[in-house]
């Protein structure tokens, strides 16, 4: 931010800053970023009050030393903000929202930051309430929680998984992959996930409804059977009941 020289009024840096992050390092850590951003998606579409990043910048600072003032989480959340497409995440231009979640996966080249800088720059500036890190290849996997500006780890439940206080889920590794739980336990199935359950849900159905039609069909020929054997002894039943 600078101030202008005729009117003292502070001037911002422009707020459609395109993200600036590298390529993600394999298929495995894109694909992870993926499955989780899709789920939560899934999970929240009819929320509008959220918007969820995905190896996005975080530009937090009107300066722009990008060594030092430019972030970009692998994925992550913040609330209480209009659910809509965004280039980046510029603070300044967001109300001053910082990610209220954020997730790192972890990798060779990043690890030690991502556990140290990182992890610091979150507590300490950001303030982000939950972070987590997670590494696809060797499934290490922690998770803190923001108390009194220190970070503290979550303790795991009996399953192994870590509760984020902030999306009100828990994360677990599930098939050596992150994935979201509901409170009650249940996974947070991406798009794909919940048609294929659609699907075996309608073939379920429909194979009772055939079941129970040759239930019908059976019990109607029976009757039939019966109703000829009295009339073949002189019997009408309409006549005797």
């Amino acid at each position: 931010m600078v101030q202008s020289s005729e009117t003292d009024t502070p001037i911002f840096p422009p707020s459609d800053l395109l993200s600036d992050e590298p390529p993600l390092e394999t298929y495995r850590h894109l694909k992870q970023i993926i499955l989780l951003l899709t789920s939560l998606e899934r999970l929240w579409q009819a929320r509008q009050d959220f918007f969820a990043g995905a190896n996005l910048s975080i530009y937090y600072s009107t300066r722009q030393r990008k060594s030092e003032d430019v972030r970009g989480p692998d994925l992550f959340v913040v609330l209480d903000t209009e659910r809509k497409e965004r280039k980046s995440w510029v603070v300044w231009a967001e109300d001053g929202k910082y990610p209220n979640f954020i997730l790192e996966i972890l990798s060779d080249s990043t690890a030690k930051t991502d556990r140290g800088l990182k992890k610091q720059l979150y507590q300490d500036i950001f303030r982000t309430p939950d972070y987590f890190w997670f590494d696809p290849y060797t499934l290490e996997f922690a998770g803190f929680q923001l108390n009194y500006c220190q970070y503290e780890a979550i303790s795991p439940n009996d399953q192994g998984w870590l509760w984020s206080n902030e999306l009100q889920l828990y994360l677990g590794i599930l098939n050596e992959q992150l994935r979201f739980f509901t409170p009650e336990g249940d996974l947070v199935l991406i798009p794909e996930e919940a048609e294929v359950i659609s699907n075996q849900r309608t073939t379920q159905a429909e194979a009772e409804l055939q079941t129970e039609r040759q239930r019908a069909e059976t019990e109607r020929q029976r009757a039939d059977f019966l109703l000829q054997k009295l009339q073949e002894l002189g019997i009408d039943p309409e006549t005797t009941m």
